[in-house]
């Protein structure tokens, strides 16, 4: 009986979602659909974790044949049970919060694209089987394409969709990877029916970690998230809360008992090391607000990364959902302030604003000292479990230092951002009579902050993993690289000079010009001077009219006759004579 209900108030909060693509008549209420569905979902949720169930699988046949019946399954778990209400949660705040920043762009087709970009996310995060998985992996996929492109006259936007597009069509090859292993030796793509695997395929391994590198942005592939930022704030905040940039970690703590051990530990650890610390280090030469807060994205997704590495799914979750409540708020600040700057994104010139705009200043703050890891926020209990759970377990030094050096990066980007913001030099433009007189703006900040301040809380004791006894220094280690990230903070805006070559080489991105300009013009070059070279030389020279020229002449040589001697030349006359004396005799006679 129990389960029969929460099964169909998981149905019902998920078929709400539907309601306003089927009837015209609801798509002014999505904001108040996506509400309704939130509130279905969070009673199964308390019964679940209360009870401790472990999965339950609703199951629908869609095709009987002969051969295999077709069913679609929703898997719920401790995961997916989770991140399902967190998921509405955010989208609720983000429509509502769209409804007054893009006041001049048609909002219903608007509203309606950020829907059906989270029903792809939560097909992904309920799939049953692979299928369906694949289905959501590229929904939220090409909607992330048609989100990003939304002001599509725009050159840098159009580049910026294919970028992202592009990098999560390498990452898929990994996904189809790992579907052809399954159905080839299981003949499945029932995600129960994997996870119970004896033997941990290395392939299916690889495949999983190659599809998480390329959607949730992680090094080698994290280029194309700064570049989102070209697509409206909205989209940004649920592109990087609760959607397609955590796909890749949400499938790998899913799928994490299927998974090789030894490499998965290995491959993940020196990704989330290395992405973790070069997007902090970007981040702090920055100066785009959305752009540091992309970067911060990276930066973070790299620490749930390393948890995977360390073999704490839990954690990564945990640091997940911890993450997509202020993160969500911090680009939604972002947007209040740019929307009242007449669209001015530079820092530099964004000052003042606890004068102008006191509410989003100090909801911009409490979320920047909850990303950065201060005591008894959401971001200190996740981050700092993931940081002690690694100075307890046999990690490599190596990795540990890099995680404590990005994370004293953290606070000095975000110390940045609130510092710039909130100084009382004027260097703006005049400010937009709106200001903060909406609740529309206003409502969905205060409720997302009370979120972020009280989620990690109520978690701990179900996502929480108690390490082994730490001294008292470990345990401050977390506090201390606040403090000195700080501290750096204040050097950095007094005393560092824009001009230096090393700050140039970090806002110049370093490694993604490296990818995405040096490389790609030396290759052009080259291919452009030797391409012309090779055609020049071999075809139109050597192939083309020296091969002719070759030709005839020694044609001319073996078939002429022209040789200067007067024997031949009698010969031949002799011999033309004689021909036709015969035919003229022949036709005579």
């Amino acid at each position: 009986m129990l389960e029969s209900m929460m099964i169909t108030l998981i149905l019902t909060s998920m078929l709400l979602l539907t309601l306003p693509i089927i009837f015209k008549k609801l798509e002014t209420k999505i904001t108040k659909t996506i509400k309704l569905a939130f509130l279905t979902s969070l009673p199964p949720m308390m019964l679940i974790l209360k009870h401790q169930m472990q999965n339950i699988n609703i199951n629908f046949n869609l095709l009987n044949t002969g051969m295999t019946n077709m069913t679609m399954t929703l898997m719920i778990n401790k995961y997916s049970i989770l991140f399902l209400p967190t998921a509405l949660f955010v989208t609720w705040s983000i429509m509502e919060f769209s409804t007054w920043y893009m006041t001049n762009e048609p909002t219903k087709k608007f509203q309606k694209h950020l829907l059906i970009f989270l029903i792809s996310m939560l097909i992904l995060a309920t799939a049953g089987s692979f299928m369906q998985l694949l289905i959501g992996w590229e929904g939220v996929g090409i909607l992330s394409f048609m989100l990003i492109n939304w002001w599509s006259t725009r050159t840098n936007a159009n580049s910026a969709a294919l970028q992202a597009i592009i990098y999560n069509r390498i990452g898929d090859i990994g996904l189809i990877l790992v579907m052809t292993i399954l159905l080839s030796t299981l003949g499945t793509w029932d995600v129960m029916s994997t996870l119970t695997l004896s033997t941990k395929d290395t392939l299916i391994t690889l495949g999983l970690i190659m599809a998480a590198m390329g959607k949730s942005a992680q090094f080698f592939m994290h280029m194309w998230l700064p570049a989102a930022m070209e697509g409206p704030t909205p989209v940004s905040s649920l592109l990087h809360s609760s959607t397609m940039v955590v796909a890749g970690i949400y499938m790998l703590a899913q799928m994490h008992p299927m998974m090789n051990t030894k490499y998965l530990t290995t491959i993940c650890l020196c990704l989330g090391t290395l992405t973790s610390i070069y997007s902090s280090l970007c981040a702090i030469a920055q100066n785009d607000i959305k752009k540091i807060i992309a970067f911060s994205t990276s930066s973070q997704l790299g620490l749930m990364m390393i948890a995977i590495g360390i073999n704490k799914p839990d954690l990564a979750m945990f640091h997940m959902i911890t993450h997509a409540t202020f993160k969500s708020t911090l680009f939604l600040c972002a947007g209040s302030i740019i929307h009242n700057m007449q669209n001015e994104q530079d820092i530099r010139k964004t000052n003042c604003t606890k004068n102008t705009l006191p509410t989003t200043t100090t909801i911009m703050t409490i979320n920047g000292i909850t990303l950065a890891g201060t005591p008894f926020l959401s971001g200190f209990y996740s981050k700092d479990m993931i940081i002690e759970t690694m100075m307890s377990t046999n990690t490599n030094a190596w990795a540990l230092t890099t995680t404590l050096l990005s994370t004293t990066m953290t606070s000095i980007y975000t110390a940045r951002m609130i510092f710039y913001t909130t100084k009382k030099f004027f260097c703006y433009k005049p400010i937009t009579a709106q200001q903060e007189s909406s609740p529309q703006q206003i409502f969905p900040l205060i409720r997302l902050t009370l979120a972020a301040t009280m989620t990690g809380t109520l978690l701990t004791p179900i996502l929480s993993n108690t390490p082994a006894l730490l001294t008292t220094f470990m345990k401050m280690t977390p506090l201390m690289t606040i403090i000195v990230g700080t501290y750096m903070t204040t050097e950095m805006t007094t005393k560092l000079q824009n001009t230096t070559k090393s700050w140039k080489f970090i806002s110049h991105l370093a490694f993604f010009k490296l990818l995405h300009r040096i490389i790609p013009l030396k290759v052009l070059k080259f291919s452009q001077k030797h391409s012309t070279q090779l055609t020049d030389l071999m075809w139109l020279e050597n192939t083309g009219p020296m091969t002719i020229d070759l030709l005839n002449t020694t044609a001319s040589n073996i078939i002429s006759m022209q040789k200067g001697q007067i024997k031949k030349y009698f010969t031949i006359m002799l011999i033309t004579t004689t021909i036709l004396l015969l035919m003229q005799t022949t036709l005579t006679l």
